[in-house]
C-alpha cells in the first residue's frame, strides 16, 4: 500500500535542504537543520473542576493534531489555587514525522490566514537555542473545530523544535518552510504561493 508523502516534507527534501546548504555552507545533507517535533500545549486552570471542559479540549486537540493528547497534571499542590498534586491542568500533544509536517502545512496555509488581524509572526520568539514558540489565542482558527460543539474558547502554545541550536538558522529554515514572519516575502511551496504577511 503506497502512502502519499506530506507536501511540506516533499518541499523540505526537494527545495529547503538545498537552499539552506547553500546559505550556510553545509556539506552533509544530514547536517542541514530540520524541524524535529512540534508540541501543542493548552493550559486549563479550571480543568480540575470541570471534567466536561477537559473532555472537550482533548477531543478538539485530537481533531487538530491528528493524534490523542496527553493530560498534563499538577506536579505539586498549591493551596491558594485549590490545586492538589495530580489534578489535571491542561493537555499536550507532541507531533513528529509525517503528522508534524501535515499539521505545519495546515497551520501555515489554513489556520494562520484565518487569524483575526493577522500581520505575520514575530521573529523575536526564538529561545536562543533554535526553537520557536508562538501563541494562538483561540482554537477556532483550525478548520477541524466545529463552532457549535465548542465548550469554551481557549488558546494554545505551539513550540517548533528544530535540530539546530542557532536562531538564525532556525529562522531561515522556518521561513523556507513557509512560516509567515513579519516583513518577509512570500515563499512558494510546491507550486503554491503562500501569501507573505502585511508589513506593519
Amino acid at each position: 500500500m503506497s502512502t502519499m508523502k506530506p507536501r511540506l516534507k516533499h518541499h523540505y527534501e526537494t527545495r529547503v535542504r538545498a537552499r539552506l546548504s547553500e546559505q550556510f555552507g553545509y556539506d552533509n545533507p544530514m547536517s542541514v537543520p530540520r524541524v524535529e517535533k512540534v508540541v501543542l500545549n493548552v493550559g486549563l486552570g479550571e480543568a480540575s473542576r470541570n471534567a466536561k471542559l477537559l473532555d472537550s479540549v482533548v477531543e478538539e486537540m485530537t481533531a487538530i493534531a491528528g493524534q490523542k493528547p496527553v493530560i498534563t497534571r499538577a506536579k505539586k499542590s498549591i493551596a491558594n489555587f485549590n490545586l492538589r498534586e495530580g489534578m489535571p491542568v491542561g493537555v499536550r500533544v507532541t507531533l513528529r514525522r509525517d503528522r508534524m509536517y501535515e499539521f505545519l502545512d495546515r497551520l501555515i496555509n489554513v489556520a494562520l490566514p484565518r487569524t483575526r488581524d493577522f500581520r505575520g509572526l514575530s521573529t523575536r520568539s526564538f529561545d536562543g537555542r533554535g526553537n520557536y514558540t508562538m501563541g494562538v489565542k483561540e482554537q477556532m482558527i483550525f478548520p477541524e473545530i466545529e463552532y457549535d460543539k465548542v465548550e469554551k474558547v481557549h488558546g494554545m502554545d505551539i513550540i517548533l523544535v528544530t535540530t539546530t541550536d542557532k536562531d538564525d538558522e532556525a529562522l531561515a529554515l522556518l521561513r523556507e518552510m513557509g512560516m509567515p514572519f513579519r516583513g518577509q516575502e512570500a515563499v512558494v511551496v510546491s507550486g503554491k504561493d503562500i501569501p507573505g504577511p502585511v508589513e506593519e
